[in-house]
């Protein structure tokens, strides 16, 4: 089968960073669904793996967590997909990655795809909700106000894949105030289309701007990047006892300032239940099924913001560059081979 992998750690730019490449065909067993890959979406992870992880020698790696496809065949243990089956998933970090015509993947991380939505739109969703609806819902607990603060949310990098997603989902599953940060002018926009109440610059001072919307001082804060830059900020700004969240992986993170407003930090990896195989495993799996009826209910929408085309190591090496650019909208996909 065809696929796109790596042999070396290298830039982006190097000419072998990413590279054609043919596979076997996996065998589905177990509780794995072998998934015929229709499209694939490009996340920070992506960049971070090809650069951390060197592959054994004489081996291949293969990239990707997002995929949307058809179900081609089942291990003897499946019981909620069929083959001929519409799906779309995330993955697992510890296995082999979409960027290949066929993937194995666990059942119980795979969710129903999106009637109303083709495979490309389909596919830059699952690894941005899941990552939004377990912080948002799962650590920060943003249906619980925090005494006395504003039950308002304030999402760092409010344009970004995750935050995209997670404006939505905290409009349409919670009555929080959506602050959202953005610095850019079709950013900006870009994130009051997807229903921000408030938009701010995160290039500038937050808590002035923060105190300056008079909702008062927020109740929880999502950061999804650069969020040791914003450190000091955030902790200004937020309510005492406020629940603060972050998903990018800052060199350090010094959590004393947070003891004077008893602030809880929560972090948040998507990978965690499929990597440690969860007792809870299967909630990843569910939703992604109620993201898809929200999808199909009109409440959500896609995140792609552009297509790159097709899944080969050319179109993925550009995916890859505008990424580690940091100036990505929304989200990057790829459909066919």
């Amino acid at each position: 089968m065809r696929a796109v992998g790596y042999r070396q750690s290298l830039p982006i730019a190097a000419e072998t960073s990413l590279i054609d490449i043919d596979l076997p065909e996996p065998v589905a067993t177990g509780r794995d669904l072998l998934v015929e890959v229709k499209a694939i979406s490009v996340n920070p992870v992506d960049t971070k793996i090809r650069v951390r992880s060197q592959p054994a020698e004489g081996q291949t790696s293969v990239l990707g967590w997002d995929a949307a496809g058809i179900v081609k065949a089942v291990g003897p243990e499946v019981t909620g997909f069929k083959p001929g089956d519409a799906v779309f998933y995330a993955g697992a970090i510890d296995r082999p990655g979409s960027n290949a015509e066929f993937h194995l993947v666990d059942e119980r991380i795979v969710g129903p795809k999106p009637r109303s939505l083709g495979f490309a739109e389909a596919a830059a969703l699952p690894l941005t909700a899941i990552t939004a609806w377990e912080m948002l819902f799962d650590r920060l607990d943003i249906r619980k106000p925090v005494p006395g603060a504003a039950h308002a949310l304030l999402i760092i990098g409010g344009a970004g894949g995750v935050g995209s997603i997670a404006i939505q989902l905290a409009r349409q599953l919670s009555d929080v105030t959506v602050i959202a940060t953005a610095s850019r002018p079709e950013t900006r926009a870009w994130a009051q289309e997807l229903g921000a109440h408030h938009v701010i610059d995160h290039t500038k001072p937050l808590p002035a701007q923060v105190a300056a919307l008079g909702i008062g001082a927020p109740a929880f804060v999502f950061s999804t990047t650069h969020s040791d830059t914003h450190l000091e900020g955030i902790v200004e700004l937020m309510a005492p006892q406020g629940r603060f969240g972050l998903i990018d992986d800052p060199k350090t993170l010094d959590a004393n300032p947070l003891k004077r407003k008893s602030l809880s930090l929560h972090w948040e990896l998507m990978f965690t239940r499929s990597l440690f195989k969860t007792a809870d495993m299967g909630e990843q799996g569910k939703l992604l099924a109620e993201v898809s009826r929200l999808v199909d209910a009109g409440q959500i929408r896609t995140t792609l913001a552009e297509h790159f085309g097709t899944i080969n190591a050319s179109n993925l090496k550009r995916a890859h560059a505008l990424i580690e650019s940091n100036r990505a909208k929304g989200k990057i996909v790829l459909e066919g081979f």
